[in-house]
């Protein structure tokens, strides 16, 4: 296989396609470029592709009619987005994609893929498991919003990052997020300020350190504490 095949075989919803049909994915699908802070997709265009990011890191993002932001989750390079027009027809996208650096994606027609699942059933399923872990995530989201203080909330969604794209340091014994404290607000159901004067009293107590859009957890052990509800 090529390298681009091999590299769709890391993809959930491919881990089990043939050789065959990864080809036949490649043949119907285009590699599109956008620049950081440009768009993917908007919320409510048609979904005609579905995307699998090669490069860069993108941000999905809900938004009501007051321009409030939600930021649903990031993706990572080898994760799909926007592929609800592969499950159902005529649909359209429930989130806004936004690169935050400049990315590139493998986009895949929508309608192609939808033909896909109807004949094989083991991607149909990988398809439903991704879909499922969405749902897991979203759910957990949900009650920590019902039932959790502000700064469980927050401890809980950087330990999430860290497990899903965080960079151990080489230095130190840390873990590196390439995010703002404003994706942190978007991510947890709060507000800027809340998250700058929490990120302050865990910097004053050696927790993490925080810079341009970057976020080191020095003391994991020490936020996993606060996301139970053991530290005040």
């Amino acid at each position: 296989m090529s390298l681009l095949q091999k590299d769709l075989k890391q993809v959930v919803v491919f881990q089990n396609a043939t050789e065959a049909e990864l080809q036949l994915i490649l043949k119907n699908s285009i590699i599109r470029s956008v620049e950081e802070n440009e768009f993917f997709f908007f919320q409510g265009d048609a979904a005609q592709y579905l995307y699998i990011l090669t490069s860069g890191q993108v941000k999905l993002m809900q938004s009501n009619p007051n321009g409030q932001q939600v930021n649903l989750r990031t993706i990572h390079p080898l994760q799909m987005f926007g592929a609800l027009g592969a499950v159902r027809s005529e649909a359209t996208y429930p989130a806004t994609a936004q690169a935050l650096e400049d990315s590139s994606a493998l986009a895949v027609e929508s309608g192609f893929l939808h033909k896909m699942l109807e004949t094989s059933p083991h991607i149909s399923f990988d398809m439903m498991t991704l879909m499922t872990s969405y749902i897991q995530e979203m759910q957990a989201r949900y009650r920590e919003l019902a039932t959790e203080r502000v700064e469980q909330r927050v401890a809980n969604a950087l330990i999430r990052l860290a497990g899903q794209s965080g960079i151990r340091s080489e230095k130190e014994a840390a873990i590196v997020l390439s995010f703002s404290r404003q994706d942190v607000a978007e991510m947890t159901g709060t507000t800027l300020y809340t998250v700058s004067r929490l990120f302050s009293e865990w910097e004053r107590n050696g927790v993490l350190e925080t810079g341009r859009e970057r976020i080191k957890i020095l003391k994991p052990h020490d936020l996993v504490r606060i996301a139970d509800g053991l530290e005040k």
